[in-house]
């Protein structure tokens, strides 16, 4: 109990830290991630142990691996390595596998997501577009049933497609994942097991890539 209550007692300083070199309130970071001002408060005042789901937003939004604020939090090596699933680890190496499968009836690439990605991008900020995130995201995932490690990562994009205080240019990025997985246009369909939804998790990296690039040029 007190090795747990030492591991919040130094997020908390840490996250006070990272939030004054990034010139953050807990408000705008509520903002970014998606959780509740309340929460990051309570977090920051030792008062509520992270989860790793916010671990994973505040390490992408506060710009530091996520190994950092998973030691801070204190967990264990293990329980790091369970949350950085193998699909996020290496895009080349999960080509590699999709392109020798001979259940794909075409060769896969990480280039085929971005073009399909890049499709979306202009119809996620028209009034139609975001009428089809609107209506049909929570239903999509009530369809997945939680499949796949992307879930989380898509909640916290809806929620920040759908806030006012969101650029253009992040809300085109957003709202492009969003299609992608609304939509039945799967470069890989969904009943090949176990890859069927493998697409859908890249489509979400390569947009929190592009994200995080466009946060960077903008500092």
């Amino acid at each position: 109990m007190t090795e747990k209550r030492k591991g919040e007692n130094q997020f908390g300083k840490l996250l006070k830290d990272l939030l004054k070199e990034c010139s953050l309130s807990m408000r705008k970071l509520s903002q970014l991630t998606g959780i509740d001002t309340a929460t990051i408060s309570r977090i920051a005042n030792q008062k509520q142990q992270p989860k790793p789901t916010h671990l994973q937003q505040f390490a992408f939004h506060l710009q530091v691996p996520l190994s950092t604020l998973m030691n801070a939090a204190g967990y264990s090596q293990d329980q790091l390595e369970d949350r950085q699933s193998d699909l996020f680890r290496s895009l080349e190496s999960i080509q590699d596998i999709l392109v020798s499968s001979d259940l794909l009836e075409h060769q896969f690439t990480i280039e085929k997501i971005h073009q399909e990605l890049a499709k979306y991008e202009h119809y996620a900020l028209t009034s139609e577009g975001k009428s089809t995130i609107l209506k049909e995201f929570e239903q999509k995932v009530e369809q997945v049933k939680g499949a796949g490690p992307f879930i989380d990562e898509l909640k916290v994009m809806y929620k920040n497609y759908c806030a006012d205080t969101q650029s253009i240019e992040r809300r085109r990025i957003l709202g492009s994942v969003l299609l992608y997985f609304i939509l039945s246009t799967d470069i890989i369909p969904d009943y090949v097991f176990p890859f069927g939804y493998v697409d859908d998790c890249l489509a979400v990296q390569i947009g929190l890539e592009r994200l995080s690039k466009l946060e960077g040029n903008n500092v």
